[in-house]
């Protein structure tokens, strides 16, 4: 009878340890190898699972286990993917020698790629990491996060999925080097990237009761409504205009406030006067009223103002 030999592949991204109860089984019945020491290694060996490091190549495993009913090879954080391939092409040759069974001892939860992505940017802004980086603040970063949020909506507007992906990941840069320069501020006022996600945790909780509470409701614009009011208690505002992002596009900016105020029910008349500015909110106001959106005409029009304008150096349409 050929030997039975268990690749054990883990997530480096979960606790050393944290196995399966197939794995364990595994681990405890047969003997257990290992290319190099690691962290999982380690774990095994404190629970009392002997774990023997083999220097050499998928023949060096053959020949340690020859004569053995089964035996583990635990793969290291990087899933031993040469070794694994190695050692399937001898036993395709000579499938007498051994049997190749691969077991996941544990495996990625949705999101652990995220973790990659705050190790990384540890050692970027870390000593020894990129000089770029550790030079930053969140000022100098300011307009990169609004430079990557617009190329976002730009992929939004052109339905263009893939390249949205990309963007999000620019976007997502940011956030993660934002929290990681943060860290570093003194006199215990830094935080991390677990404080925003924690903070983001409680307040996506927070505000909906109707999937985490059993709160009842009726449609969308209940939900909406049940919004507002949780986020105004949280924040507890004195001007129904608290909370507008100032620095958001004039036409944007104009068309929030009128919103805020609509909302708020209050009666402020627009200003009189026939300067630009006055104008322009006044023409805002309209759009609103008719249920547009001025943001996006006004850049539906300029768009189609710039093809037509490309049309004329007969260089094509933008994309």
């Amino acid at each position: 009878m050929s030997t039975r030999i268990v690749l054990l592949v883990t997530s480096p991204r979960l606790p050393a340890g944290l196995l399966t109860a197939e794995a364990w089984d595994a681990v405890r019945a047969y003997p257990v190898f290992a290319g190099a020491d690691s962290a999982q290694a380690e774990a095994l060996r404190v629970t009392g699972v002997p774990v023997t490091v083999l220097e050499g190549d998928a023949q060096t495993l053959l020949d340690a286990v020859a004569g053995q009913p089964a035996a583990v090879w635990l793969a290291g954080p990087g899933g031993d993917q040469s070794f694994a391939r190695q050692l399937g092409l001898r036993l395709a040759r000579e499938p007498g020698l051994a049997e190749l069974e691969l077991m996941y001892g544990s495996w990625d939860p949705p999101g652990a790629r995220l973790l990659d992505a705050v190790s990384v940017m540890d050692r970027l802004a870390s000593p020894g990491g990129d000089p770029w980086k550790r030079a930053q603040t969140h000022r100098t970063l300011a307009p990169y996060l609004l430079e990557e949020s617009y190329e976002a909506y730009d992929a939004i507007e052109s339905d263009d999925l893939d390249a949205l992906r990309e963007e999000l990941g620019d976007v997502l840069l940011q956030v993660v080097l934002h929290a990681r320069l943060a860290e570093e501020q003194p006199d215990g006022r830094g935080w991390s990237i677990d404080d925003v996600a924690g903070g983001l945790v409680d307040k996506m909780v927070r505000r909906n009761p109707h999937v985490f509470a059993g709160e009842q409701i009726e449609d969308i614009a209940e939900i909406t409504a049940n919004w507002e009011r949780i986020k105004q208690a949280e924040k507890e505002r004195d001007s129904v205009l608290d909370g507008i992002a100032l620095s958001q596009p004039a036409l944007a900016l104009a068309a929030k406030i009128l919103h805020r105020v609509d909302r708020g029910g209050l009666d402020v008349p627009l200003p009189d006067g026939d300067d630009l500015g006055a104008v322009l909110l006044t023409v805002v106001a309209e759009a609103r009223a008719a249920g547009l959106d001025p943001e996006a005409e006004l850049r539906r029009a300029a768009l189609a103002y710039a093809d037509a304008v490309r049309a004329a150096e007969n260089v094509g349409p933008s994309e």
